[in-house]
């Protein structure tokens, strides 16, 4: 009899903790956009998802596997790798600066599409405030574009795109951007080993589009 109580709490002491640690892991749980959202990110930056990936549709006739599309590198354009704003009506130099931008990875995915090759360009970087101050929200320009490289370079498509990264109080936030719509015809196959995805800041993408001409 003593030994079937002393059983009896031992199991009542397991279900007790098993279903607190339960709770604490559901507790933790972000919501379910912001899960996908880590996945997408995860996804291309080469971390493990924990949900499985969905299955890859087969290839239309005639068409190489997805595996077989050519996903050319991605690297940083020269002259920039980094976005600096100084006060107003000073140059971003020394103590005028007001906050620093910096790219610190990349990733890429290709896949095929009715114009030919869409590719997926992940850019992680990083917000530093400077000595003049930040200001609470920080837009960061940016600009995506495949180019084939070699004797005079050919830009086949650019985009440019802007994300909004919000300051903290320790003055050095990361962002993460995710370019999901970067389309451009498939290479043939003599030249795409030319081919190279570029990202950098591009304070252009912060202007105002140019209104169309009115008709006379």
């Amino acid at each position: 009899m003593v030994k079937q109580l002393r059983s009896s709490r031992n199991v009542l002491r397991r279900g007790t903790a098993i279903a607190l640690v339960l709770s604490m892991s559901f507790a933790a749980v972000s919501p379910v956009a912001a899960q996908s959202l880590t996945d997408r990110f995860k996804s291309l930056f080469g971390g493990k998802s924990d949900e499985p990936a969905p299955p890859k549709p087969a290839p239309a006739p005639g068409q190489p596997a997805e595996d077989e599309v050519d996903c050319p590198q991605v690297t940083v354009r020269a002259g920039a790798s980094t976005y600096a704003v100084g006060a107003a009506g000073k140059p971003a130099v020394g103590n005028e600066i007001r906050f620093q931008a910096s790219i610190t990875k990349m990733a890429r995915e290709c896949s095929r599409s009715s114009v030919g090759i869409t590719a997926r360009i992940g850019i992680q970087g990083r917000v530093i405030a400077g000595p003049a101050g930040a200001p609470a929200t920080v837009e960061v320009p940016l600009r995506v574009a495949v180019v084939q490289g070699g004797v005079g370079e050919k830009v086949i498509a650019s985009k440019a795109y802007r994300t909004t990264v919000e300051m903290s109080e320790g003055g050095s936030v990361p962002f993460t951007f995710i370019v999901e719509d970067l389309a451009y015809p498939t290479p043939s196959a003599a030249v795409a080993d030319s081919y190279v995805f570029y990202v950098g800041f591009d304070p252009q993408a912060l202007s105002p589009e140019p209104k169309g001409r009115k008709k006379k």
